[in-house]
């Protein structure tokens, strides 16, 4: 209840539990030829099943194989894993107009990781003590969490003097592209129905990007389950071409989360690189320009020897790379408004079809003040959103936000200014998980922090 004084055994508890999420710990990472055998017989099981049932064998990209140079490991904390659920889902659910409301559902997952005695990651016994029906919930999200993470610590050692982004494939793709049925239509083609979760970007200001495709899965079953997410994932990146076709490279990356042991990350990729350099164009993409609703035909060329055929799917050729620059851009950068509360300042960089309606107005569920938080952690002056709630009974305060002079860039619509700032500063960022006021910090490279404490009086 409300009114209900607050125990002092009860709130030391909940000051525990938010301490230990600054808690560094480890994950497995698992990339081997025999995963990616392991995955090619499933699928091949899977066609086998679906030709027996009259459907035919899914369209794949088979050309994985295991990840070169993978860590052995991640090291991380569940703040982080956290933030990175809650960055992705503020822009993810732009078009149901919830995305600040479901950002802040990321703090279900408070008490849900801990650190075995090993120092490796696995499910609490809150995180375990789940119905059946929230834990595909739960997988799929953990999931892309540890997905973004990965995806980008790796892309980030192979591209060192790169900021690297990671973006929610669906949004960027709805300024294209008609992702739902219309209305009488029936059913999509199943190439439209499946697609990858992220694009991953590695950009320098004004230079052409590099990209790759990220499919993800989660699961709480065994690690054969694992094997046909994979296989399944691996057609989930087969609708998306950038350039010709089947030549964008990408990760495919499964989360196993075991009820008792150490969760362990499985990941095989298709190797290569895709440039956005445009194609007989001199000027770079300018990133501040506001992008119109295209409503492209979604139709992939695919060249086999002498054969030309037109399949369905989604298609950047080399003469829309420029427009594709910018929508990787915006979409980041809505992402980041939204994650900071939504409004307006995210209204202007989505296209009709991306939600841009949804954010006209500054109202969202669950949540009575926007981006009127400012707070200064570890010396650094951050601009976003509080969140007041009670965690076991005991009052607690959240805080979403992004550098101020960041923010200001993107709320004005520069994101040009916000890319050269946030590049020059991406290795200076503080690294420290807690600070004095707060028990669990986190400062992501593109200036966005989370930080929770318990209420202050």
């Amino acid at each position: 209840m409300e009114g209900q004084p607050v125990h002092k055994d009860e709130s030391k508890a909940v000051s525990e539990v938010l301490h230990e999420l600054s808690n560094t710990s480890h994950v497995q990472i698992r990339s081997s030829a025999e995963l990616g055998a392991h995955v090619s017989e499933a699928a091949r099981n899977e066609d086998e099943k679906r030709t027996d049932n009259g459907q035919g064998p899914l369209r794949r990209r088979t050309d994985y194989r295991a990840a070169r140079n993978a860590p052995r490991s991640l090291t991380l904390n569940p703040w982080q894993i956290i933030h990175a659920i809650g960055l992705g889902a503020a822009s993810a659910r732009q078009g149901a107009g919830r995305g600040l409301a479901e950002h802040w559902g990321s703090l279900r997952y408070i008490q849900a990781l801990e650190g075995n005695q090993g120092n490796y990651l696995q499910l609490s016994s809150e995180g375990r003590d789940l119905l059946r029906f929230y834990k595909a919930t739960q997988s799929g999200e953990i999931g892309t969490g540890f997905a973004s993470l990965l995806a980008e610590k790796l892309v980030r050692s192979r591209y060192p003097d790169h900021s690297v982004s990671v973006i929610p494939a669906d949004v960027a793709l709805k300024a294209g592209w008609t992702l739902r049925s219309a209305s009488g239509a029936g059913a999509r083609p199943e190439p439209l129905q499946r697609r990858p979760h992220f694009f991953v970007e590695a950009w320098q200001p004004g230079q052409p990007s590099k990209v790759l495709l990220v499919s993800s899965k989660g699961t709480h079953s065994s690690v054969q389950q694992v094997h046909k997410q994979l296989s399944t994932a691996s057609a989930h990146v087969e609708s998306v071409h950038i350039g010709p076709y089947g030549t964008v490279p990408y990760l495919l990356i499964g989360t196993e989360i075991p009820k008792k042991e150490s969760l362990a990350l499985h990941i095989l990729e298709a190797p290569g690189t895709t440039t956005l350099r445009p194609s007989g164009e001199r000027s770079q993409a300018d990133l501040d320009l506001t992008l119109d609703q295209e409503n492209r035909v979604a139709d992939v060329v695919r060249q086999a020897e002498q054969k030309r055929t037109i399949i369905a799917g989604f298609q950047v050729l080399p003469e829309s790379f420029t427009w594709f620059s910018i929508v990787l851009a915006r979409t980041e950068a809505a992402t980041l408004t939204a994650f900071t509360g939504g409004g307006k300042p995210t209204a202007q960089y989505l296209t009709k079809e991306q939600g841009r309606r949804h954010f006209q107005h500054d109202i969202h569920a669950n949540t009575d003040r926007l981006r009127d938080a400012e707070h200064r952690i570890h010396g650094i002056d951050f601009v976003g959103t509080d969140h007041i709630y009670r965690l076991n009974g005991t009052r607690v305060e959240a805080f979403s936000g992004l550098e101020k002079s960041l923010y200001t860039h993107l709320h004005h619509g520069r994101v040009n200014e916000y890319r050269r700032e946030v590049h020059e500063c991406r290795d200076q960022w503080p690294g420290r998980s807690t600070s004095e006021r707060w028990s669990a910090v986190s400062i992501r490279a593109d200036g966005t922090v989370l930080a929770i404490r318990l209420q202050e009086e």
